[in-house]
Formats: structure tokens, C-alpha cells, sequence
């Protein structure tokens, strides 16, 4: 299968980049600095069409493919990380369950100013004892007189709190299923509804400048209408948004890498010592060329995860399993190639690297989540032995 980008493709990369050049390059270190969640910016966003990529035209998209969100995540991520995780799970985590397993009637009511900017969704999945154990979710929702009645709690769930934020579908236990094991459904919860509480956002280690909250379910009342696809299916319908999210992840790790890449070739070329550019030294040059190799291979990676997932929307042909391997290789290699080119970066800018003013350092502490968020590391390693026929647990 051909996953070279199309001229299309490259002509809205450069769109993208200028938006980001421009509207968020300026102020990137400020919001880091200060916490700040850059709702004007996601408007702006809004008006350029990215919440909308892939939505269909009725709902105000441009019923785009796949791998254009991916394009535009990497961009942005290529000049803040923040904002690339903003995009990334505004339409990953939180409009496409909606499109995917929304009825018309929630579609017609959530997805208009989701696609728009005027409002963000939040993925409410983890918990304090359920991580990559997802099945292991403790938040329960009982239907009583057709109401939904949760109690429970979720973590570290993006875009849950924040001024514009609209709704959050949360997994919950609705049951007991007939081998004993819990029944798990998906209820959407909108902002404002009594008794859901966006508690104090996280003093996170990176990821400054997006909106990050646990949640609290105390006794909070939803319409039975609420209720996200089929009842007992939510954590599988969350499994599969988890396989596009990691195709997203991807192509946020490589906007990381690039800028990495981007940074380091422009520093070696003006920073002098013993009498000449540091990019003549070979212990320098040498780790810049690897993060050339890192930042080649984890796009081709997730380009070719993105064109197996937009194989499958077209019907033209790649399977479950060939896409969910695909989406666990890019999501593993990208994420600690990340890590690995902001460590580079910083050493090549040596005391530099370590200094605020510079953009390497914020890179750097952006980069570890990336091998943890949508499934760690080590959950993908054994996704990907899975997919190899192996009898791991």
C-alpha cells in the first residue's frame, strides 16, 4: 500500500505551519510559563478547519481523511507540544466516539461547535486504580426511571475542564455480564450537569499549556438518551478509539522529533567553539544525523498507520488487526524516539539545554508523557507481540 503524502497533503502541511509559525510560535513559552490554557487559540483553530478534518460536511467538516489530522498534529506539535495534545484528543478522544457511535440526535446536538472550536470534549477512561487496566473501571452508572445515575471517578482527562469544554463520555460499569465479568457502557456527561465537578487542574511535569483535570461523579443525573453506542460495549468502543489515538500520538512524537532535529542542525550552526561551528565536531554531527534517521522513520511509520486506518474508512481493505499493529509499532517507536531527540537536544545545547529561555527544555519535559498516554510502552510492546501470535498476557 502507497502512504507517500499527496501534493494536497503537503500544500495543507504548509498551511498549518504557517498558522502555527504564526499564531502559536510568539506565545508558546508564556502559556508554558504560566499554565495557560490558549482558548483563543483553539478558536482560531476552529476557524482554520482543524477540529473538523474528518467530520462529515453536515456536522461543519470537511469530511477529510485520516492522515490530514495527523498532518496537522504534527505541525503543531512541531512548535508546541501543548497545543499538538490539544487537537490530538479534541477530535481523537473526544469527537470521534461521538461520530463513530453517536446516534443522529447526538450528533446533531454535540458535534456542530465541537467541529467548530467553539467547544472541546473530554475521553473519560482512567481512574485512580484503573489505568491500562481499563477494565477495572470502578466508576458505576445505574438506569433508574430513565435516568442515568454515576458515581465515580476519572484522571488525567484532557480538555475536561476548561471554559469551553462541552461534554466528557466517561466509561462505567452499567452491569454484570453473563460470565461474571463487568458490563462496561459509555455515557456522555455535559458540562454543568449536578454533581460532575472538573476538580483543580494537574501541576504537570509538561503539557503546561493544556487543560488536564481529574474528575469527580458524585450522584450526577444523565437521560438514559445519554448513553454513548450499545450499552456493554463502552470499553470496547474506547479500545478502538485508543487505536486511532496512538496513530495521533504518533504524529505528535514526530512534530517533537523534528523540532528536535530543527533546533539542534540551526544551534550547531551558530554556536562556536574552539574556533569553529559545533556542527563540525563528529560527537556532535553524528547525533544530529540520528535524529534525522528518528524523525524518517517514525513518519513513515505513522504515515502508514494513518493510510491503513483511511484504507478502512474507504473499504478498500486493511484489517482490525493489521491496523491495530501498525497503530502499537508507530506509537512505540515515535514515542521513545521522542525522548530519546529532546536528550540529544539538550546535550547538544549543553548548559543552554537546561536553561527555560530556550525551547529545548520544554520539549524535553513534554516528551515522557508521550510514552505513556494512549496505552504506555510496555502495553504496546504487548499489543504488538499479540499481533505476532504470541501467547502473552
Amino acid at each position: 500500500m502507497s502512504y507517500e503524502l499527496s501534493s494536497e497533503h503537503e500544500e495543507f502541511r504548509r498551511v498549518v505551519r504557517d498558522f502555527a509559525r504564526a499564531e502559536v510560535v510568539p506565545y508558546a513559552a508564556r502559556w508554558d510559563r504560566e499554565h495557560h490554557f490558549p482558548v483563543e487559540v483553539v478558536a482560531s483553530m476552529g476557524e482554520l478547519g482543524l477540529f473538523g478534518l474528518t467530520a462529515p460536511e453536515e456536522y461543519g467538516g470537511a469530511g477529510g481523511d485520516f492522515t490530514s489530522l495527523c498532518v496537522a498534529i504534527e505541525e503543531l506539535g512541531r512548535v508546541d507540544q501543548s497545543v499538538g495534545i490539544t487537537l490530538e484528543a479534541a477530535v481523537g478522544l473526544g469527537i470521534n466516539p461521538i461520530l463513530t457511535y453517536g446516534t443522529t440526535a447526538q450528533k446533531e446536538r454535540w458535534l456542530p461547535d465541537l467541529v467548530a472550536g467553539r467547544a472541546l470534549a473530554g475521553f473519560g477512561l482512567t481512574e485512580p486504580g484503573a489505568g491500562s487496566d481499563a477494565s477495572a473501571t470502578r466508576t458505576r452508572a445505574e438506569l433508574v426511571d430513565e435516568e442515568w445515575v454515576i458515581d465515580g471517578a476519572k484522571q488525567f482527562i484532557t480538555n475536561s475542564g476548561s471554559s469551553i469544554t462541552s461534554v466528557v463520555t466517561v466509561t462505567a460499569r452499567t452491569g454484570t455480564r453473563p460470565d461474571g465479568r463487568p458490563e462496561i457502557s459509555a455515557i456522555m456527561v455535559p458540562a454543568g450537569t449536578p454533581g460532575f465537578v472538573a476538580e483543580t487542574p494537574y501541576d504537570k511535569l509538561g503539557w503546561h499549556a493544556s487543560d488536564t483535570h481529574p474528575l469527580s461523579f458524585v450522584d450526577v443525573h444523565v437521560p438514559a438518551d445519554h448513553l454513548l453506542g450499545e450499552r456493554g460495549r463502552g470499553y470496547a468502543q474506547f479500545l478502538a478509539t485508543l487505536d486511532d489515538g496512538r496513530v495521533a500520538i504518533a504524529a505528535l512524537a514526530v512534530g517533537c522529533v523534528q523540532a528536535c532535529l530543527d533546533m539542534c542542525v540551526e544551534y550547531a550552526g551558530v554556536r562556536q567553539t574552539f574556533g569553529g561551528p559545533i556542527g563540525r565536531k563528529q560527537g556532535v554531527a553524528f547525533q544530529i544525523a540520528d535524529l534525522e534517521v528518528m524523525a524518517r522513520a517514525g513518519r513513515l511509520l505513522t504515515y502508514q498507520a494513518a493510510a491503513l486506518k483511511d484504507s478502512q474508512r474507504s473499504g478498500r481493505g486493511a484489517t482490525t488487526a493489521e491496523f491495530k499493529q501498525a497503530a502499537a509499532v508507530a506509537k512505540l517507536y515515535t514515542s521513545e524516539a521522542a525522548v530519546s531527540a529532546t536528550r540529544i537536544a539538550t546535550q547538544v545545547f549543553g548548559g543552554y539545554g537546561f536553561m527555560e529561555e530556550y525551547p529545548v527544555a520544554r520539549f524535553y519535559r513534554d516528551a515522557k508523557i508521550l510514552e505513556i498516554g494512549e496505552g504506555t510502552s510496555e502495553v504496546q510492546r504487548m499489543l504488538i507481540a499479540r499481533g505476532l501470535g504470541l501467547p502473552v498476557e
